[in-house]
């Protein structure tokens, strides 16, 4: 499949010999996930494993992914047009695929990453980033929480520096997330510490990549596979929750946030 030259509604991608570059771009709603993107991106993700040897996942100038499509969950809200149940499961399964599948994969962040993109940051191997990114996660100011986000992000950070994003919804700006192991490496010129990693990563064999994955795989299960079913239920639930569906709504619509009064 040439992936490169399909035309896909929420991506931009590149091709450099054995190196895929998948840029989310959904630029009308600050690159928020949805599940056209989710499809378009799994799609695309099951090529590069076949085709590619190291996947760089970017977004854009500003704005790495700001997590939910909180307008696409109003709408159907509003509307009741949309089961406000979502299913969580393809997202998860793209995670998994980032983190143990055969290409080594690398989330190039600039600008802000906040929930469900924490999310993709957390799943990759390794995570290069501008100086001024911030990543946070803002789920439980909605009554949400970031139940699939977390098997990954504690399997990067640990169980404490975890809790303490999921609580503070306060956005951890990227030298912080570089001392917490969030971050891999930080410079102002991040497309320059990308062009250094990339000379270095795209001397490894595909197949060692392959074998060494299935192996961190098989370390990390109990992290990240046995947690999935919790992980899935905790997030059916907190999107199936009416009043959390209205508070999203009203604040698309009105820009105010749960505590406070209309």
């Amino acid at each position: 499949m040439d992936i490169v030259n399909t035309a896909y509604q929420t991506l931009r991608i590149r091709r450099d010999d054995d190196i895929c570059f998948l840029q989310l771009h959904r630029p009308e709603s600050a690159n928020a996930i949805n599940d056209q993107l989710i499809a378009e991106l799994s799609q695309v993700l099951a090529v590069c494993q076949a085709e590619a040897k190291i996947v760089v996942l970017e977004g854009l100038p500003e704005v790495f992914c700001s997590g939910a499509d909180f307008q696409e969950i109003q709408t159907g809200f509003d509307t009741g047009g949309r089961d406000p149940e979502q299913n969580p499961e393809p997202l998860y399964a793209l995670w998994s695929q980032l983190a143990f599948g055969p290409c080594l994969s690398i989330a190039h962040v600039r600008g802000r990453a906040n929930a469900g993109g924490v999310g993709f940051v957390a799943a990759c191997d390794i995570v290069l980033c501008e100086s001024k990114a911030v990543f946070s996660l803002s789920e439980l100011l909605f009554g949400l929480m970031p139940a699939c986000v977390l098997p990954f992000l504690i399997r990067r950070v640990g169980a404490a520096k975890a809790n303490y994003m999921t609580l503070t919804t306060q956005p951890v700006p990227a030298a912080q997330a570089l001392a917490w192991g969030l971050v891999d490496a930080c410079e102002d010129n991040s497309e320059n510490l990308l062009r250094k990693h990339l000379l270095r990563l795209r001397r490894l064999n595909k197949g060692a990549i392959g074998r060494y994955k299935q192996y961190l795989r098989s370390l990390a299960e109990e992290a990240v596979e046995s947690c999935k079913d919790k992980a899935l239920a905790a997030n059916r639930e907190v999107f199936s929750d009416t009043h959390n569906l209205a508070m999203i709504a009203r604040y698309v619509r009105t820009g105010r946030f749960p505590w406070e009064v209309d």
